[in-house]
């Protein structure tokens, strides 16, 4: 066979492969835009800071549960560095090269440490994983995987964060302690 047409040949392999690579990832767009129909905006003013800002490398999003199960639509699926802060009303990942991601504390669901999330293998609970309902249309919960640069900040994200769900979200719909013994 001659050099050229090998060539040739194995170039056109490595083009279909692309090719199919990029329509698979646009279809996961497609069927997880369906799990996660719209994502929260940044707002102008998300409370006060309850850490500074930390070094993180955002991973990825999953079904809440299916840690191999990659959510991409709306940016989610980009691996990027990331600045972690803590906010009264929420928590910001303010991502590189990527859409910013506003998880909303009455959004959040829980709060942990994994070993492992698509993407990213550590071999020891070193990413900081936060379970949210990004839109409530859907209720479908997922979630997003962070690895905090410095150990050191690990527990300070993690309190912070699960200081959040301890707070109560909506002081409207919650039945107060009188009207509880009411009923």
């Amino acid at each position: 066979m001659r050099v050229w047409l090998s060539v040739t040949v194995l170039v056109a392999i490595a083009l279909l492969g692309l090719w199919g690579m990029r329509r698979g990832w646009r279809a996961r767009a497609r069927r997880t835009a369906v799990l996660v129909p719209s994502l929260p905006d940044v707002p102008a003013a998300p409370g006060a800071p309850r850490t500074d800002d930390l070094e993180a490398v955002y991973v990825s999003s999953t079904r809440a549960g299916d840690w191999l199960d990659r959510v991409v639509a709306h940016d989610l699926g980009v691996r990027s560095p990331a600045r972690v802060r803590v906010h009264a009303d929420g928590v910001l990942v303010a991502r590189t090269g990527a859409h910013d991601v506003w998880v909303p504390a009455g959004a959040l669901r829980a709060v942990g440490t994994t070993s492992g999330q698509a993407g990213k293998f550590v071999g020891r609970d070193e990413l900081v994983v936060l379970t949210w309902v990004p839109d409530a249309t859907s209720g479908a919960a997922i979630d997003t995987a962070l690895q905090v640069r410095h150990d050191d900040a690990r527990p300070a994200l993690l309190a912070a964060a699960r200081a959040l769900l301890a707070a109560p979200t909506d002081t409207d719909t919650a039945p107060s302690a009188a009207q509880e013994e009411q009923a």
